[in-house]
C-alpha cells in the first residue's frame, strides 16, 4: 500500500491524535479531513459521530 503524502498539519502524529481524541479510527480521521478541511473541531465533531455509529 503505497503511503499516503503528509499534508501541512496532517502529520501521522496529528491523525493519531485526533483518532484517539475522539475515539474514531485514524482512516475514518483521514476520510473526514477530506471532507471538511483542517479544522480541528469540525474533525472533531464529525469523528465523534462516526465512533458513535461505528
Amino acid at each position: 500500500m503505497a503511503k499516503e503524502p503528509e499534508r501541512p498539519g496532517l502529520t501521522a502524529e496529528t491523525v493519531r491524535a485526533l483518532a484517539r481524541d475522539s475515539g474514531a479510527t485514524e482512516q475514518q480521521i483521514r476520510e473526514i479531513i477530506s471532507l471538511v478541511g483542517f479544522d480541528r473541531a469540525s474533525i472533531l465533531r464529525e469523528a465523534r459521530l462516526a465512533a458513535k455509529d461505528g
